[in-house]
């Protein structure tokens, strides 16, 4: 569920956060239009509301572990953490995390990834949530999810900064709720 149908409609936070992400049209290849968060981190006010955001959500929620996908979900996750009192966890890519780890792989459109997590990050019956910027097909989120229940954690919702306008009609990942800030920006003019 996107923020705005949620309780935000209308929040001046909501567009000043949409209007600090810098759109690179045809980045990392022809036709794809990045969403740069590292603008929304320069912006002091836009980069603190975003996280207020998820902070006001979750600080009532009992939760015990934010989980952060790397790399970007380590951007908001720590701090969302610290502010409602829970540890942070990172979701890395394979070879990052020295010692016992355990692997969940997941399908991108070509190929194949995977996340791994350290085995004693979560315990059984802990409340978690799943933070990235950006939510497109779902697969990581999905990936996060089930390597986070193998553990035995309970992941109460993924949120994301941005959300592609094909996921808005799709609230659950894996029987997740999905929260979701803005959707991603256009470019009015290019080239």
């Amino acid at each position: 569920m996107f923020a705005a149908e949620n309780g935000l409609k209308g929040d001046p936070r909501l567009q000043a956060i949409s209007e600090a992400i810098r759109v690179i049209p045809d980045f990392p290849k022809q036709g794809i239009m990045f969403q740069d968060i590292t603008t929304l981190l320069l912006n002091h006010k836009a980069f603190k509301d975003t996280v207020d955001i998820f902070v006001d959500r979750y600080r009532d929620m009992e939760i015990s572990v934010v989980a952060g996908i790397e790399a970007r979900g380590f951007m908001f996750g720590p701090s969302i953490a610290l502010a409602i009192g829970a540890k942070f966890v990172p979701l890395r890519k394979p070879r990052k995390l020295p010692g016992d780890v355990i692997s969940e792989a997941y399908v991108l459109e070509y190929g194949t990834d995977c996340l791994e997590m350290h085995v004693n990050a979560v315990q059984p019956g802990e409340r978690a949530v799943v933070i990235d910027d950006l939510v497109a097909t779902g697969g990581t989120l999905s990936a996060a999810i089930r390597l986070l229940e193998r553990m035995g954690a309970e992941v109460v919702e993924c949120a994301c900064v941005i959300g592609l306008p094909e996921v808005k009609g799709h609230s659950r990942l894996n029987g997740k709720p999905l929260y979701i800030l803005v959707e991603p920006r256009k470019i009015e003019h290019c080239c």
